[in-house]
């Protein structure tokens, strides 16, 4: 019995109750009692893997998610990710949490991926990397889908928190376990458009049932009258926001007392390979 990883699923559940949180989900059962699958998220806010993560613990399975090798360096963070047995990913050396997550898929766990790589700002699904699809077909483990909405009320890129009592709903649907398959990029595109296709009939429900989104809201997609930004506008933060970590970075390599500015902003997000 993993006692620490059970411990802050039930701290996190009593959390969600004292926040007000009305979370839905749907399709549970599609996880398996045993066995590997990875496990793919979309990804809207800074909580995502513990939200994620609940729908599993019907069968009491736990998800193994990749994160960045930097939250295991941490002298806090870094013996809790290796308790709870999250892999490590370090983008200069790929091959080895990607071997290592095959490795695990193979001894039957859950390994948790947010394809997307980072929070989307537009709160649609962005393009995806393949490391998932590629994880599945090596270890000839099933995909499991898991798209979530509402999140970003909570916590996301850009906007102010609410921890205190946000008291919003968030939406969970878990897909049917699917088989990966070659093309690898055909799979992965086929993937994420089945995603979006899901996420998108959350948000139609979402408002059903919740009332109509306010229009201009900062957490509403563009496409819904929201305020957020497009995904073409998104990308373009976001590929600015990686070039002035780049130059950080180059600049603390040249000189190592230069303000280390570019640290990871909130928990230790997961990691696509």
């Amino acid at each position: 019995m993993e006692l620490l990883y059970t411990g802050i699923i039930g701290f996190a559940r009593t959390m969600f109750k004292v926040q007000g949180l009305d979370i839905t989900m749907r399709g549970e059962r599609n996880f398996p009692e045993v066995g590997g699958a990875v496990v793919v998220m979309n990804h809207t806010g800074y909580l995502d893997f513990v939200y994620g993560g609940i729908p599993a613990r019907l069968h009491k399975r736990f998800i193994r998610y990749m994160a960045k090798v930097e939250v295991f360096d941490h002298k806090v963070s870094g013996p809790i990710m290796r308790e709870l047995k999250h892999i490590p990913v370090d983008r200069t050396a790929g091959k080895a949490s990607f071997d290592e997550a095959v490795d695990r898929l193979k001894a039957g766990e859950l390994v948790g991926v947010f394809p997307e790589a980072t929070i989307s700002r537009s709160f649609e699904v962005k393009g995806f990397k393949s490391g998932a699809v590629r994880m599945a077909l090596a270890a000839d483990v099933p995909i499991i889908t898991v798209t979530l909405w509402g999140s970003q009320r909570v916590w996301t890129k850009g906007l102010p928190k609410k921890l205190l009592r946000p008291k919003v709903p968030i939406m969970m649907e878990v897909g049917e376990p699917t088989p990966a398959y070659e093309p690898v990029e055909e799979c992965t595109e086929e993937l994420r458009s089945r995603m979006q296709a899901t996420l998108e009939r959350l948000q139609d429900e979402y408002a059903q049932r919740y009332g109509p989104y306010p229009p201009g809201a900062n957490w509403v997609p563009a496409r819904l009258g929201g305020s957020a930004p497009t995904l073409e506008e998104a990308t373009a933060l976001d590929e600015a926001e990686h070039a002035e970590r780049m130059r950080r970075r180059a600049e603390k390599a040249v000189d190592p007392s230069a303000d280390a500015s570019d640290a990871p902003k909130g928990p230790a997000g997961p990691d696509a390979p």
